[in-house]
């Protein structure tokens, strides 16, 4: 698995759409600024195909400091859930399942002598 970074994407948006890559970047930021905007003011965002952002409360509860087994008193937070949408679930088992794929053939062929396949 590889990571890919917000400027190695803003290279390649800029190299699609033909436009400079300060531009690109400037949409990009915007893009996800306001997804985080909208997340903070509690609104769920629905990309059909893509997937559902949506801010999900955690109640306080108490839970245990792993070194000294006291209890600790954890207050209650916000945090995002995404759901895969339907199109990007597919493609990436579809990828998933061809790496694999890959990687078997890869292995057979290394474990099969030459000549005897």
């Amino acid at each position: 698995m590889q990571t890919i970074t917000k400027r190695e994407l803003v290279q390649r948006i800029a190299e699609k759409t033909k436009v400079q890559q300060i531009s690109a970047k400037e949409v990009i930021q915007s893009f996800l600024d306001e997804i985080i905007n909208e997340l903070a003011k509690g609104n769920r965002l629905e990309f059909r195909d893509f997937g559902v952002f949506e801010p999900k409360s955690k109640a306080q509860r108490v839970a245990r400091n792993p070194r000294t087994g006291d209890k600790v008193e954890v207050p209650e937070k916000t945090t995002v859930k995404f759901k895969v949408g339907r199109l990007m679930k597919k493609r990436i088992q579809k990828e998933e399942a061809n790496s694999r794929a890959a990687g078997g053939a890869e292995v057979h062929e290394k474990i099969v002598p030459s000549g005897q396949q």
